[in-house]
């Protein structure tokens, strides 16, 4: 993740926060007084989102220490503090809701990535995201997934050829899709195209896909879709993935499996911070 990026929506999440100032700081607290506090994650979880945090304070003010207890991507067995800081007792409690929406996301996209990866750890396959992002934390939120050990699909719309079943049918098929991609994309970018029956599969792979998106076939047909395809395209399985079904999609073979809940309906690490 890009710092300069992060921080200027970082920026952007304070101002919404903040609006014309933090009320009940400037009434209770007064000026100029230094404070150390520590952030703590109170259940188990995989640690995500240390320097975005950081990020934040010093977005909003000077920070005199940072002292992270935990780094992203550890396992954390239960309750545990993950940093500790000291600075401008406004600061820290201007933007310490802020900071923790975002550390406890993405170390819950994270925890949940990190499942996810070891239920496939077996096989060669590989978890991938979508761009099933919450608007405006997609940056945040996919590296959160490769924090957790998964990886990252497109990032966006510019960042590669997926044809989905909308275009396809706008276009009159899957072959026809797939040359009308191929004659117009740069030399060396992938076409990938979704299929959703074999019959596809087999007219994507005559059309020359470099990859091929399996939407929401049973198990059964995604083995038969790697036997037919024998190599000539990388195939990813894709549609209602969940923990206790993605395990057999690994084992047929495919490729990559997507899945949309690492992003879209993942819960939050329940973090706090607390004044010491």
């Amino acid at each position: 993740m890009e710092e300069t990026a992060a921080r200027g929506e970082i920026r952007r999440f304070l101002a919404e926060d903040l609006g014309r100032g933090d009320i009940t700081t400037a009434l209770t607290i007064p000026t100029g007084l230094t404070g150390r506090a520590r952030i703590e994650a109170r259940e188990a979880c995989v640690a995500a989102g240390l320097d975005v945090a950081r990020w934040v304070f010093e977005e909003a003010g000077a920070v005199e220490e940072w002292a992270p207890e935990v780094r992203d991507g550890d396992v954390l067995e239960g309750p545990r503090v993950m940093a500790r800081l000291s600075a401008d007792l406004h600061t820290i409690l201007g933007s310490e809701r802020t900071a923790l929406n975002l550390l406890g996301r993405m170390s819950g996209i994270a925890t949940m990535a990190r499942r996810y990866a070891d239920a496939v750890a077996h096989t060669p396959a590989k978890i991938v995201d979508t761009r099933k992002t919450t608007p405006g934390l997609r940056m945040f939120e996919k590296q959160a997934v490769i924090t957790g050990g998964a990886r990252n699909h497109r990032f966006g719309l510019d960042d590669g050829v997926l044809i989905k079943d909308n275009h396809v049918r706008a276009c009159g098929g899957v072959g026809e899709a797939v040359s009308r991609a191929r004659q117009g994309a740069p030399h060396g970018l992938k076409i990938e195209v979704e299929v959703t029956t074999l019959a596809e599969l087999d007219e994507a792979l005559a059309a020359g896909a470099d990859a091929i998106l399996l939407d929401n076939m049973d198990p059964e047909t995604t083995s038969e879709a790697v036997r037919r395809a024998g190599g000539k395209a990388l195939l990813e399985a894709s549609g209602g993935m969940t923990l206790d079904r993605v395990g057999v999609y690994a084992e047929t073979g495919v490729d990559l499996i997507s899945v949309g809940s690492l992003t879209h309906s993942v819960g939050a690490v329940d973090v706090a911070l607390e004044i010491e």
